[in-house]
Formats: structure tokens, C-alpha cells, sequence
């Protein structure tokens, strides 16, 4: 692999038109025996400028002056973009007259490590010569970090379904405790509307009894005191024995019925209210029921879910393991482009950040954080 252009120069510019990933694996290829302690340093520095290029992300070249100057803050340097663009014009890494827009990774670390490289070196420096071995690298890791990002999302949805189908099947089954306590207390209340409601019925034909005797002794007397097949000591007893019965007064045993009337009137309001609250109560049993149901079903198929996502994490982690082999492989033979294969190994390392603890895989962490 070699960059284009007819002077050193130029193959600077061009270098400067790689990924921010490209210009960093480049620069560890050229100087991995001299700097390969530094691979995570840069490994932080392509996040951090992938982060601070709001529109192109990690398919950026270069940074603006004003987001330089915040990557630069961002590492402890203390010097501006301008002192930065003036060491690399003394170097001839960019021309007197040279202005850019942008400010390219690989200009930072010339920068950085001025002390220690030779941009002239840089652009001359072998990258291997397992460019198809590096590239079926880079296809596996492709293929490893979409598998564990679709078993991370089956999972993250499966998490979450299932949460929510357990609480959803607690609810139904707190409502379905509580209808059915319901239904018993509305039962409860039915029956002793219903008792009242016999006993007042009872009681109101007791007071019927009783008119329809005192009505029948009255018929009883008047029709002797006016038979006149009869004595007259006969019809004059009986006459008297008239005035006596109705002397007594019949008020009170009409002001009973009525008031007796109305109550067994109530009781039955009351009774078929207690009915109406039974049967409410026997619907909403019914319909909690149904949803703690659904519930459970629900929950099962997030089971099934979790297990499937379960399955994919595993099939995610053969993918790993295979990558890993392979560039092992590649490692031990020679003239290896040695950043390169760091570059996908450290890939692969953040790819199992989406694997499960629980699944054996390390504890999740915010790499874009921690660049910072």
C-alpha cells in the first residue's frame, strides 16, 4: 500500500485524507517498534475526534480550528492550533503558504511526537504485506461487532419486554386478588339484604294477618248485629261487641304496614343493588383474569426472547473467538502490518462490551467517555 503523489509532500496530504482510524493505524504500522506502548493513546484519540466531528463522526478527516483547539484542552496541550500548524511548517510536514480548513490526526501526532518520528519516514513506511489478510481481519470484525450489536439490542429489548410482562402479570394478579375480595364482600352483602328483606317481608305479612283479622271480626260483628232472623239480645250483643272492637283503634296497625311496606320496598333497592355489585365484581374477577393471562403469556414470550437473545450473544461470541484465531494467525507470520492487527484486536476487545457479564462477557463501559 502507498500513498499517492509525487512528492513527500503530497503523500502527507494524501495520508491526511484517511479516516481518523486510517491515519492512526498508518502512523502505528510505520513506528509499532518504537511506539507500540502508545497504541491506546491513539486508540483515545480517534474516539475523541470521531466525537468532536459533529457531521462526519469516525468517517472524519480532520477536525476545524475550533474543535482542535478543544481536542488539544482535551489531552493537556497547552499550545494553539497556530503553534501547532508553525512546528509543522518548520518540519516542511505543511507548507509556507498552506492554510487548511481542517487540522488531520496525523498532523497532531507528528506534532506530539516531533521528538521521536520523521514525517518524511512516515510517508515512506511499509504497512505490510497482508493487505488481504488484514481486510478479511476487518470483514470479521465488521461481522463481530453487528452480531453482538443486534444480540445486544434482542437482548436490551428482551430485558425489557420482560420487565415489563412482570409487571404487568403482578398488577393483573393484585387486581384479580382484589376483585375477587370484592366479590365476596358484594356476595356477602347480598345474602344479608336478602335475610333482611325475608325477615321484613315476614314481618309485613304478620301485619297483614293482623288487619285481615281485625277487618273480619268487624264483617263478622256488623253482619250479626243486622241479622234479623237473630234475638234482638243476640243482635244487641253483638252491636255492642261491634262498638268495643271498634273502639279499639286500627291507626297504629295501618301506620306499621305502611311504614313495614316501605321498608321491604328499600330492602329490595338493596338487594338488587348488592346483586348489581356482585355481578361488577364477577366481571372485573373475569376481565383480570383475562389480562393476567395475556400476561403470562406475554411474559413467556419474553422468556423465549431472552433466550433467543441468549443464542445470539453465544453465535456473537463463536464470531469473536474465530476473528481472534485468525489473527493470531496472521500475527505470527512476517512483515505483519503490526498496528493494523492491534487496531482490530483492540475492535474486538470493545466488541465484547456488549456481551452480558453475566454471559462472560467484561462490564460495559462508555468509550466515548473515556477518551475524554
Amino acid at each position: 500500500m502507498a500513498l499517492n503523489g509525487k512528492t513527500d509532500l503530497e503523500k502527507l496530504q494524501d495520508l491526511s485524507t484517511y479516516t481518523f482510524k486510517g491515519q492512526a493505524i498508518w502512523w502505528l504500522n510505520a513506528y509499532w517498534d518504537k511506539h507500540s506502548d502508545q497504541a491506546e493513546t491513539l486508540w483515545s484519540y480517534v474516539k475523541k475526534f470521531s466525537q468532536l466531528d459533529l457531521d462526519k463522526k469516525e468517517e472524519g478527516t480532520g477536525l476545524d480550528e475550533l474543535n482542535a483547539h478543544r481536542f488539544l484542552e482535551s489531552i493537556g496541550e497547552t499550545k494553539t492550533v497556530k503553534e501547532l500548524r508553525d512546528n509543522l511548517r518548520g518540519t516542511g510536514a505543511l507548507g509556507p503558504n498552506d492554510r487548511p480548513k481542517l487540522v488531520p490526526l496525523i498532523h497532531v501526532l507528528l506534532f506530539k511526537y516531533s521528538g521521536t518520528t520523521d514525517w518524511h519516514y512516515l510517508v515512506h513506511a511499509a504497512q505490510g504485506d497482508n493487505t488481504a489478510e488484514i481486510d478479511h481481519a476487518q470483514s470479521l470484525l465488521a461481522q463481530v461487532v453487528a452480531a453482538f450489536e443486534e444480540s445486544a439490542a434482542k437482548a436490551d429489548a428482551a430485558a425489557q419486554a420482560l420487565r415489563e410482562a412482570e409487571t404487568r402479570e403482578n398488577e393483573s394478579r393484585k387486581s384479580e386478588e382484589e376483585a375477587k375480595t370484592r366479590e365476596v364482600e358484594a356476595g356477602k352483602r347480598e345474602v344479608e339484604a336478602q335475610r333482611a328483606q325475608e325477615e321484613l317481608k315476614a314481618a309485613l305479612q304478620e301485619l297483614k294477618a293482623q288487619e285481615d283479622a281485625f277487618n273480619n271480626k268487624t264483617n263478622d260483628l256488623r253482619t250479626k248485629s243486622e241479622d234479623e232472623s237473630s234475638s234482638v239480645v243476640s243482635r244487641n250483643k253483638a252491636k255492642n261487641e261491634l262498638a268495643q272492637h271498634l273502639g279499639s283503634d286500627p291507626l297504629p296497625l295501618r301506620k306499621a304496614k305502611i311504614t313495614q311496606e316501605a321498608a321491604v320496598k328499600k330492602a329490595e333497592k338493596t338487594t338488587a343493588a348488592a346483586a348489581e355489585a356482585r355481578k361488577a365484581s364477577e366481571v372485573a374477577r373475569e376481565a383480570a383474569i383475562a389480562s393476567r393471562k395475556a400476561a403470562e403469556q406475554a411474559r413467556e414470550a419474553a422468556v423465549q426472547a431472552k433466550a433467543a437473545a441468549d443464542a445470539a450473544v453465544e453465535d456473537a461470541k463463536k464470531k469473536v473467538e474465530e476473528a481472534e484465531n485468525y489473527l493470531n494467525e496472521v500475527k505470527r507470520k512476517p512483515g505483519q502490518a503490526q498496528g493494523a492487527i492491534w487496531w482490530i484486536q483492540r475492535g474486538l476487545e470493545e466488541a465484547k462490551n456488549y456481551v452480558p457479564e453475566r454471559k462472560g462477557g467484561i462490564k460495559r463501559v462508555d468509550v466515548t467517555a473515556a477518551s475524554k
